[in-house]
């Protein structure tokens, strides 16, 4: 008997054709895309890190320069001259119906700034450390020379005999009495007069008045202008702000400083800089300011009319820190994407794992800049914190790929990545450009390394 056996395999025996999704690449690209987004919450949290230390050292940056001298602003000296100003009130009688004046005075003062100021300044930094932090600090001697010509009061039309001319004195506005250093003394044709502390209500600046003890302008401008001599040394920090009062205001001032900053409303007209310090010039004339010479009832507030220069560091470690973490997406981003492609082309399985703990290490670049940075230079650093990152990731990805050459290449890309950020990070004017040239070349070499990957 014959018996016909043709079998038919079962469906559930039947081979299956369509592959895992999850073994895929693009699953694999998915994941590796969404632990990229993980790691930017450590990420942040080193942002965080770099963002509280920065504010610990201005605190200490603060702290020591409230105790050695903080910034310095200044303008004098200016003539203060009291007149006897009259005021009528007129009053009327109910039951008579008369009405009668009353005249009551008081005194106000007019301010006559000098027709020449020249001033000569010194100034020598020094930086202060705390800890792992540092401040500059400076001590200034500040000279003005200049001249004074006879106080004229006829666009007021006040009288002669309503000015107080044997009680005229010479007034200094400064914001920081605390850290003069030394007597404060002007010389005016030849005679010394002293400076104290006052309360000057009359000012609209908010800023302390320095004063002269009064004395008779007819004995002291005796030729009709006065010339004057006046020093003053300070202990400050940060910057230094002079107001140019007069009506052509020569200024140079010297310092050991190599790095400053002009600011204000007026930049020199020539200024020199090398790695000993600097030099700069200023020539300001009446003409180019919003106030006059002279001023009747209350000095105005000058703030605005400053030029300024700045002892500062010009970019501290942790604004190198906070630019290089910018970056922290982009270095995380591409090292992946090299993994990736890797994967792809060798055929070597990579787990999200082993992604995670690449990950992981290159966050903690950023870690250990920020705390080799507070003990020495932010390139040492910098070499220091990428050398132990890439040999981290390099033998790591050796026991991973279990091939010399994916593993150098690996180490030469990072070695490179890091090149790229370094120099962004020291350039200013042309950190975006640079910037995307390189992102566009990188983007040119994944397109390139990429374009025979079977995606399916």
């Amino acid at each position: 008997m014959e018996t016909n056996q043709n079998f038919e395999p079962s469906p559930m025996h039947q081979p299956s054709n369509s592959p895992n999704f999850f073994q895929s690449s693009t699953a694999k690209i998915l994941m590796v895309g969404l632990l990229t987004l993980v790691l930017l919450i450590p990420l942040q949290y080193v942002k965080e890190l770099i963002y509280e230390r920065a504010e610990r050292q201005k605190q200490v940056v603060n702290e020591i320069n409230s105790k050695w001298g903080e910034s310095v602003y200044m303008y004098g000296p200016v003539l203060k001259v009291p007149y006897t100003f009259y005021t009528e009130t007129k009053i009327s009688d109910v039951k008579t119906k008369k009405i009668t004046i009353q005249q009551s005075a008081e005194t106000r003062f007019a301010y006559f700034f000098p027709d020449k100021l020249n001033a000569d300044m010194n100034v020598k930094t020094q930086q202060k450390n705390r800890s792992n932090y540092q401040s500059v600090v400076y001590t200034s001697a500040l000279n003005f020379k200049g001249n004074y010509q006879f106080p004229n009061f006829s666009s007021q039309s006040i009288s002669n005999e309503n000015i107080q001319w044997n009680k005229v004195s010479i007034v200094v506005k400064t914001n920081n009495i605390k850290s003069i250093t030394g007597s404060v003394v002007v010389a005016i044709n030849g005679k010394n007069y002293s400076f104290e502390p006052t309360q000057d209500d009359e000012s609209k600046d908010s800023v302390a008045s320095l004063e002269t003890r009064a004395f008779d302008i007819k004995n002291a401008f005796a030729t009709g202008s006065a010339n004057f001599d006046f020093k003053i040394n300070y202990k400050g920090s940060e910057e230094i702000k002079i107001v140019p009062i007069g009506k052509m205001t020569t200024a140079k001032m010297t310092s050991n400083w190599p790095s400053p900053s002009f600011d204000g409303n007026f930049l020199p007209e020539g200024s020199k800089i090398g790695d000993n310090g600097f030099t700069a010039d200023w020539k300001v004339s009446h003409l180019n300011r919003a106030f006059g010479q002279q001023h009747f009832g209350a000095l105005p507030n000058l703030a605005a009319y400053t030029f300024d220069v700045r002892f500062l560091i010009p970019v501290d470690q942790y604004q190198q820190n906070e630019r290089a973490s910018k970056y922290g997406f982009l270095v995380i981003g591409l090292t992946f994407l090299v993994f990736f492609l890797i994967q792809s082309v060798s055929k070597i399985s990579i787990h999200i794992f082993q992604y995670s703990m690449i990950g992981l290490a290159l966050i903690m670049f950023y870690t250990l800049l920020i705390s080799i940075t507070e003990h020495s230079s932010f390139r040492l650093a910098y070499i220091v914190a990428g050398i132990a990152v890439i040999v981290m990731i390099g033998l790591y990805s050796l026991s991973i790929l279990k091939n010399i050459k994916f593993p150098v290449f690996i180490a030469v890309s990072l070695s490179a990545l890091y090149s790229f950020i370094y120099v962004i990070i020291q350039l200013e004017n042309y950190a975006l450009l640079v910037g995307s040239i390189g992102l566009f070349a990188i983007l040119g070499a994944v397109m390139y390394f990429s374009r025979k990957i079977e995606w399916k």
